[in-house]
Parts: C-alpha cells; sequence; structure tokens
C-alpha cells in the first residue's frame, strides 16, 4: 500500500502530481488526478480523463493492488507526525446527515470543482477518497481504539512526507456503529467538495432508480473521523500580487493606521489578532487593538475576517477573496520561506502571516450556521488516497 497512497486530489498541482507518479503505475493519483495519463495540455475535464480514472480503477481492483471486502467493514486509521499521533474510524456516512446538518460545514463550495467531483464520482461509481470529518472527543474511543490497536496493524509504513500510515480492522464493530448513532453531530474539518459532490450524486442516483429503497450504497459516503482534541491545524496564509497604487512606504504608513506596527524578530504571530507582514524583504508584526475585536462574533473574530476588512479591502483595494485574482493562499506546510519566495521572485508584492484558526472556532462557526471566509483551515496530516475506496455496487 505504500506505493499505492498519495496526497489528496486538492493539495497538488497537475506537474507535482505527475512528478510524484512517475515511474509507480500503482499511484492512485492514476485515479484521483487521471488527466497525468495525458499530454499537459490535456483538459482535466475531458470525458476522457474521468473514463481513464475508471479504467485505472478497474485495474487496479483487477490486478492488484486494491483488494474488495467480502463484507462490510470499519477501520482505524492512525497518523503519526513530528511525535504527534490522531486516530480516526474509517467508515461510511449518510448523505442525508450532510443534507440535514447532522454533519455541519464551514465552507462555501464553487460550483466548478463540486462539478467535477460529482462526474469523477460518477465515473468511478465509487468515492475515491474518504472526507476527513472531526466530533466531540470523548474516553469512550480511546478506550476502545487501544484495544483495537493492540494487535498488528494491517498497513504500516511511512510516506514520503515523513507521517507513519497505519491502519486496523476493527472487529468489535457493533460498539463503535453505537457510539456513532448516539453521536449528535459531526464536522466537516476537509473535505466539503468531496461531501458535496456524494450529495449530489446521490440525489441523481436515487432519481435514476425506480426501485430506490434508501439501502443502497450511493446513500452513503466514505470518511474518517477524527475526535476534535487530537487535530492540528497550521496557517492559511495569503499573499497578494501587487500594492495597488500605492508605493511600500505609503502601505506601510496605511497599516500603521490599521493597528500597531512594528519590525517583527520572527516571521509567525504569536497570537490571533496579529499578522506576520512581510514588504520589501523585510518582515513586520501587525497587531489590532483587541478592543476592537468583538470575540462574540464567530466570523467578524476570525483573523481572516479582520485582515480582509481592515488591510486587504480598504487599503489593498481587493473584493471578493473567493474570485479575485489578486490574492493567492499559501497551505501552513509550506512555511513561511514560501511567503518570502513569492515576494522575492516577484509572484507577489506582500504576504501575510496568519496565525491558525483553532478546531473550536471551526464548531463555532459551523454551530451557527455560517461560512468561514475563503482558505481558513489547513489540515496536517492529510489523509492519503488510495488506502479506502467505497464502491457503489
Amino acid at each position: 500500500m505504500a506505493r499505492v497512497a498519495a496526497p489528496p486530489y486538492d493539495v497538488v498541482s497537475r506537474s507535482e502530481a505527475a512528478a510524484y507518479a512517475v515511474g509507480n503505475p500503482f499511484s492512485f493519483l492514476h485515479v484521483s488526478r487521471s488527466e497525468i495519463d495525458f499530454p499537459p495540455e490535456t483538459d482535466p475535464h475531458d470525458p476522457k480523463v474521468y473514463a481513464k480514472a475508471r479504467s485505472n480503477l478497474d485495474q487496479f481492483m483487477r490486478d492488484g493492488p486494491l483488494i474488495q471486502e467480502s463484507s462490510p467493514s470499519l477501520y482505524l486509521y492512525q497518523l503519526t507526525m513530528d511525535g504527534r499521533t490522531q486516530i480516526g474510524v474509517v467508515g461510511c456516512v449518510h448523505v442525508d446527515d450532510y443534507a440535514n446538518d447532522v454533519i455541519k460545514k464551514h465552507e462555501k463550495t464553487r460550483q466548478d470543482k463540486e462539478d467535477d467531483r460529482t462526474t469523477h464520482l460518477l465515473a468511478l461509481n465509487a468515492h475515491a477518497e474518504p472526507v476527513f470529518l472531526t466530533h466531540q472527543s470523548t474516553p469512550f474511543l480511546s478506550q476502545h481504539n487501544a484495544k483495537v490497536t493492540s494487535d498488528a496493524a494491517l498497513y504500516d509504513f511511512v510516506s514520503p512526507d515523513g507521517v507513519r500510515q497505519q491502519v486496523w480492522r476493527i472487529r468489535d464493530e457493533g460498539s463503535y456503529v453505537d457510539f456513532f448513532r448516539r453521536t449528535e453531530v459531526g464536522y466537516v474539518a476537509d473535505g466539503h467538495h468531496r461531501s458535496a459532490s456524494a450529495w449530489r450524486a446521490a440525489e441523481r442516483l436515487r432519481a435514476a432508480n425506480p426501485k430506490h429503497t434508501g439501502n443502497e450504497e450511493y446513500n452513503w459516503f466514505l470518511a474518517v473521523l477524527f475526535p476534535a482534541g487530537q487535530l492540528r491545524i497550521l496557517p492559511y496564509n495569503r499573499v497578494v500580487k501587487d500594492l495597488g497604487s500605492l508605493t511600500p512606504e505609503q502601505f506601510l504608513a496605511r497599516l500603521a493606521q490599521a493597528g500597531t506596527l512594528t519590525p517583527a524578530a520572527s516571521p509567525a504571530p504569536e497570537s490571533p489578532g496579529s499578522f506576520g507582514v512581510f514588504v520589501v524583504g523585510k518582515w513586520y508584526r501587525l497587531t489590532l487593538d483587541p478592543g476592537s475585536i468583538d470575540r462574540r462574533d464567530p466570523i467578524g473574530s476570525l483573523d481572516a475576517s479582520l485582515l480582509h476588512e481592515r488591510v486587504l479591502a480598504p487599503i489593498l483595494g481587493l473584493g471578493d477573496a473567493r474570485t479575485d485574482s489578486r490574492i493567492d493562499f499559501v497551505g501552513g506546510i509550506r512555511g513561511t520561506e514560501e511567503l518570502e519566495r513569492r515576494v522575492g521572485g516577484g509572484a507577489a508584492a506582500v504576504a501575510f502571516a496568519m496565525y491558525p484558526v483553532t478546531v473550536q472556532q471551526l464548531m463555532s462557526v459551523a454551530d451557527a450556521g455560517q461560512i468561514m471566509p475563503p482558505k481558513s483551515t489547513w489540515f496536517e496530516p492529510k489523509l492519503k488516497s488510495g488506502l479506502f475506496v467505497h464502491t457503489l455496487g
């Protein structure tokens, strides 16, 4: 399975996916990003690309390395990175729970990405990658997980990114099923587009099935459910291509009016309400007045919201962060060195190092039925693709 396991489809570019899979016909990227099997100029949404994904998945199941279980199963999936461990339950959750907000969301999905994953799902007739869900922590799972992990793991390897991947089959499935039946809500941590696509595909398959009963596999989608207390969120940093009509000196003067601006000894902010700012080769710290932040507002108190409302929009003239081409987002796993590289190389004029969102903030936003600003959370480690696939029949 070490050769099959691959990064999720949405964290690598086409060129990165192709480089990752080169010389490895078993990489799951041949399923999740099957455009890598075509010339670089091929449209990734061409029907032949989706057909190739299905062909590759069929081959993986026919000739190996994927194994079809003879009966429904649950698993434990443990990831260990930098000495930190998180362990989740792998199984399927119901699309109606997603639709009815038993599984709560915090992110607004994009139509084009939903369309892509829905088409991909229907072409495969399978959920190719699990959704990353979280729930409130409880001692129950810790006790039961300890029993399961006392046995030898089905899979145990270290992926190229240095994360140890371990999988166990759960024998006492009933206890876990009963536990999650009693769990009132879950939260989408990562995988909003996959969740939405699972719902859309189920709706389409229901409508096409005159004998629909509700027991069909398309009513369920693949997920890994982790206790909230184990999760790690990294910052999702921002870069802006230009300073608009401002000179660097004018930009810094405007920043000083938005908060306290000082030279920074280190790039990353140490607390909410402050930002690292890299411009003309130097790091600065912008700290907002704590009294000006309403911490009771789950959206307005987020650093991403504060940065946009007080800096990006009024000073740099940015519009909607979801659509404005002047802004880009850099996952925290790439470090602040990537911010310096982009500004130093001319791809951006200014970079902002963010303080990470907490899991509790994520839950508060979802509980309030609201949506976070785009690119607010970067979970690490990422779930590997290819370890689990849910076929629809």
